[in-house]
């Protein structure tokens, strides 16, 4: 069972610290053509996430690997290709790597790819109720097996007393092994960034939609 930073009681650390430890964090993306407001409250919970980080590794143990969705290379490559992916998460996940963290794959990226054209193909859209299921079936199929694979690159990995760091997003499903501790960082800025899409949404659906315009009736020639 996953513990918010602001849950641990001082009794509790101790206990953390001879454990192997997975201090999760939500992956939050933001684009160069993003609306300001929403850039800044990413910048914000950026700086959040940095913060509670420091505290769980003063408190609890420093962060000795790093995972990061959608990167099956490890070392040097790996973090290049956070960079192409994430500037937000590339800036702390440089950072740590920097004071000793070590950077560990943790996709395989046949399985990932799969999960994503199935992803797209929802996007897509179906008629009928039979291809609805198949392909449902098969992404689940594709899913299952990327997050055992993920689930197994930690375990084996994060050796005994390590504290390691997964950057991924919320809805993931992955199911941690049970000899280890995951404590989920939940900034407040994330709540602020919930309610500005939930906000936004809101806004879409309440926006008239635009009625066509009659066209001017010609008159008769005489």
């Amino acid at each position: 069972m996953s513990e918010q930073i602001g849950k641990i009681e001082k009794p509790d650390t101790e206990r953390f610290k001879k454990k192997r430890k997975v201090y999760l964090v939500p992956l939050i993306y933001s684009s160069e053509d993003a609306p300001t407001e929403y850039k800044e409250k990413c910048h914000l919970y950026w700086q959040q996430v940095g913060e509670q980080l420091s505290s769980l590794e003063i408190k609890i143990g420093e962060i000795n690997r790093i995972y990061h969705e959608a990167i099956s290379l490890s070392g040097e490559e790996g973090i290049k290709f956070v960079e192409k992916l994430n500037q937000n998460s590339y800036h702390l996940v440089k950072g740590k790597c920097d004071n000793g963290a070590s950077f560990e794959a943790i996709e395989d990226n046949a399985l990932f790819q799969e999960s994503l054209d199935w992803e797209r193909c929802f996007l897509i859209g179906f008629m009928t109720e039979k291809v609805t299921s198949k392909v449902y079936e098969l992404y689940a199929e594709a899913t299952t097996k990327r997050y055992e694979f993920m689930a197994k690159k930690i375990s084996e990995t994060l050796k005994d007393s390590e504290a390691g760091l997964l950057l991924i997003r919320e809805e993931h499903r992955l199911q941690f092994p049970g000899d280890i501790e995951v404590i989920s960082v939940f900034p407040p800025a994330l709540d602020e960034i919930h309610r500005w899409l939930r906000d936004q949404a809101m806004k879409r659906e309440e926006r008239p939609q635009e009625e066509p315009q009659e066209k001017p009736q010609e008159k008769p020639e005489d």
